[in-house]
């Protein structure tokens, strides 16, 4: 935090720096006549009344009192990466797009809508990369009535996190009443050492452009079958994974020096026996060998197991993303 000469603390931000990464420090509360520090760092979405809104890096909205600080500073961005791919948020974003397409889609500024009769939020929300062109309430009235045309709830994805994304528009959904209703993680790695990992069931990967039934059983979120078959083998290069008898499946979309992981799902049965990492492996090797070098996936927040295996895998988070749904 920022100390003066004399020793004290400083509170350096005022509400002209609302969009801005800070660090504040505030009492939390007074025990036996001494104060309790709590520190937040985040972007700064509002200031009003009062009451400082930081959005932090998972998404969390934290109300601060100004009376409360006892400090505060902007902050640089968080440092680059020093090992592992690098990207930027839009680039990222604009992969995971291509390697999860709508069934139809509409821009809107720089925003574009998607939807897919309800298969996934992902396909099934907006994509704000940018300005939508006109006024936020107009904007967002667009939006709700464009998916209630289609039978659907509105949503629109929103990350956090990282340099360029979207903390202030996620303030903004909230104000106006809008719900997060699922948060997951965007995760990046290099891809060889996917593809190097000394999975015994790896050879046993059978690799397909199509799933077949029993892919989409394990899937398990699976209403239309023609639906889902005709939404995921949309991408640039698609291939899925499956162990015989389905004991555990995997989607991977090569789309130039990117590889993505999804739907990777272990049968119940089967779990703690590294099968998701050999069909992760197997897909690995076959991304490498269209020539990608980076690995991406997205994984809810809420599934510790998952992450587990990420973090051993070498997957670090790059930012977190929201689905915010309109109020009802």
């Amino acid at each position: 935090m920022e100390i003066t000469a004399g020793g004290l603390l400083e509170v350096r931000i005022t509400p002209a720096d609302v969009g801005k990464r800070v660090s504040v420090r505030r009492v939390e509360a007074v025990v036996s006549g001494s104060p309790e520090f709590t520190d937040t760092v985040g972007v700064l979405t509002s200031w009003d009344q009062g009451v400082l809104l930081i959005t932090k890096k998972d998404g969390q909205s934290v109300r601060i009192s100004e009376s409360s600080l006892v400090a505060g500073k902007i902050v640089p961005a968080a440092p680059a990466r020093r090992r592992g791919p690098a990207a930027s948020f839009e680039e990222l974003s604009r992969v995971a797009a291509r390697a999860w397409q709508p069934l139809e889609s509409e821009p809107l500024g720089d925003w574009t809508l998607r939807a897919a009769a309800g298969f996934t939020r992902r396909a099934n929300s907006v994509l704000p990369l940018g300005d939508p062109g006109i006024p936020l309430d107009d904007a967002l009235a667009r939006v709700t009535s464009w998916y209630a045309e289609r039978s659907l709830p509105a949503y629109v994805q929103v990350a956090t996190g990282a340099a360029g994304t979207q903390e202030m528009l996620g303030a903004e959904l909230e104000r106006r009443g809008w719900v997060n209703e699922v948060s997951a993680e965007v995760r990046i790695g290099a891809l060889a050492p996917v593809g190097d990992v000394d999975a015994a069931e790896a050879e046993a990967v059978r690799l397909t452009r199509v799933p077949d039934e029993e892919w989409l059983g394990r899937y398990g979120k699976v209403s239309d079958p023609d639906l889902a078959r005709r939404m995921l083998v949309e991408g640039p290069s698609v291939w899925f994974a499956a162990l015989p008898g389905s004991r555990a499946i995997g989607r991977c979309v090569v789309d130039g020096r990117w590889a993505g992981f999804a739907a990777v799902t272990v049968d119940p049965a089967h779990r703690r026996e590294g099968l998701a990492t050999a069909v992760m492996a197997a897909l690995a090797r076959r991304a490498l060998e269209e020539g990608a070098s980076a690995a991406w996936l997205q994984v809810e927040t809420d599934n510790p197991g998952a992450l587990a295996l990420y973090d051993g895998l070498g997957f670090a988070r790059h930012h977190t993303y929201h689905h915010y749904r309109a109020a009802s």
